[in-house]
C-alpha cells in the first residue's frame, strides 16, 4: 500500500465509525420506544380493563313469569363477567389483562358461588325428590362451571392443539341454566321449593364460607410488618366474589322461596344476613393491607372481611336452625 492509499483509508475512519455511532443510536432509540410504548400499552390496557363490578343493586335482566329469579340472577351475572366486562384470567402474556390480580381473582370468585348454587340445583332443587332423575341443562351447567376460569383457547401443559376456552364453557353454562328456566315456565322442568331444599343449599354456602374463612384465618396468622404482600389482595379478591354473588343469589333466592320465608317468618333473619353480605361487598380499599388485627397503624382488611364473613355465615346458620323446626 503506498503512502497516498494509506492516507486516503485514515481518512475514511472517523466517517466510518461516525457512521456506525448513527447506527448504535438509532438502534438505543428504537429500542427504547418500543419499550416505551409497550409499557404505555400494559400500563393503559390495565386501567383500561380493570374493574371490579360490586353493583349491589344489580338486576337480572328481563324474568317470564314462571321463570327462577335466582337462576336468572346468574345467567345475568355470568353474562356481565364474562360477555361485558371481559374475562381477564385467562388472559395470555400479550394481553394488559395478563397482569392485572384483583379482577381475575374477583371474577373467579363470582363464577365459584355460582357453581356451588348450580351444585345445590343439579341436586337438591332441580329435582322432585333425591331419587328422581337429575335435569340435564343443570348437570350440563353444573359441570362446565367447575372449568378451572384460567384457561386459554391453547394449553400447552396438556396439547399443542386449541382447547376450549375458560369463556366458551362459562357461556355455555349459560346457555344450559337459560334453557332450564326456559322449560320451567313452560312447566316441563322443576324447581322444587320445599323447605329442606332450602335448608341444604344454605348448609352447602354455609359450608363453603366456612372454608373461606379459613382461608382468610391462616392468612391472618402470617400477618405483620407494614402488612403488605403479593397473596392478601388475591385472598380478599376472590372471597369478595364469592360474598358478592352469594348476596345477590341470595337475595333473589328468596323470593323464589317466597311461601317458606314467610311460612317460617325468616324475613327478618334473611334481611340480617344480606345486610351482613352486602357491607362485605361493599368493601372496597385503595391497597389492601394484612397488617396485626389489633395494630395500630396499618389497617387488616382480610379481618375487616373476616368479620362480615363469619356474621353472615352465623345468620346463615341460624336460618338453617329455624328451618329445621
Amino acid at each position: 500500500m503506498n503512502k497516498d492509499n494509506l492516507a486516503t483509508y485514515l481518512k475514511r475512519i472517523p466517517s466510518f465509525f461516525a457512521r456506525g455511532g448513527s447506527i448504535v443510536r438509532a438502534v438505543i432509540f428504537t429500542s427504547l420506544s418500543l419499550i416505551f410504548f409497550v409499557c404505555l400499552y400494559y400500563f393503559i390496557g390495565m386501567g383500561v380493563i380493570h374493574k371490579i363490578d360490586d353493583d349491589v343493586d344489580f338486576q337480572p335482566s328481563q324474568i317470564n313469569p314462571g321463570e327462577s329469579r335466582t337462576i336468572a340472577m346468574a345467567i345475568s351475572l355470568i353474562n356481565r363477567e364474562v360477555n361485558e366486562n371481559g374475562w381477564v384470567a385467562n388472559d395470555p402474556f400479550f394481553m394488559p389483562g395478563y397482569l392485572l390480580d384483583n379482577m381475575p381473582n374477583y371474577q373467579q370468585g363470582i363464577i365459584y358461588a355460582i357453581s356451588r348454587f348450580a351444585m345445590e340445583m343439579t341436586d337438591q332443587i332441580g329435582r322432585s325428590r333425591g331419587s328422581s332423575e337429575v335435569d340435564s341443562d343443570l348437570d350440563k351447567a353444573s359441570g362446565l362451571l367447575k372449568y378451572p376460569g384460567t384457561t386459554w383457547i391453547f394449553d400447552l401443559s396438556t396439547s399443542i392443539a386449541p382447547t376450549a376456552s375458560s369463556e366458551a364453557q362459562y357461556k355455555s353454562a349459560m346457555r344450559s341454566l337459560a334453557s332450564y328456566n326456559k322449560r320451567l315456565a313452560k312447566g316441563a322442568a322443576t324447581f322444587d321449593k320445599r323447605a329442606d331444599n332450602l335448608q341444604a343449599t344454605l348448609r352447602r354456602f354455609t359450608a363453603d364460607l366456612g372454608s373461606n374463612s379459613a382461608a382468610i384465618s391462616e392468612h391472618l396468622a402470617r400477618s405483620g410488618g407494614w402488612g403488605i404482600d403479593s397473596k392478601s389482595d388475591d385472598i380478599f379478591y376472590s372471597a369478595k366474589g364469592r360474598l358478592y354473588a352469594y348476596y345477590l343469589l341470595l337475595k333473589e333466592l328468596e323470593a323464589d322461596f317466597s311461601d317458606v320465608v314467610a311460612g317460617k317468618e325468616l324475613s327478618s333473619s334473611w334481611n340480617l344476613m344480606l345486610g351482613s353480605l352486602k357491607q362485605a361487598s361493599r368493601l372496597n380499599p385503595l391497597v389492601i393491607a394484612n397488617g396485626q388485627p389489633d395494630g395500630a397503624i396499618v389497617p387488616s382488611h382480610l379481618a375487616s372481611l373476616g368479620f362480615y364473613l363469619l356474621r353472615a355465615r352465623t345468620q346463615l346458620r341460624e336460618i338453617i336452625d329455624i328451618l329445621e323446626k
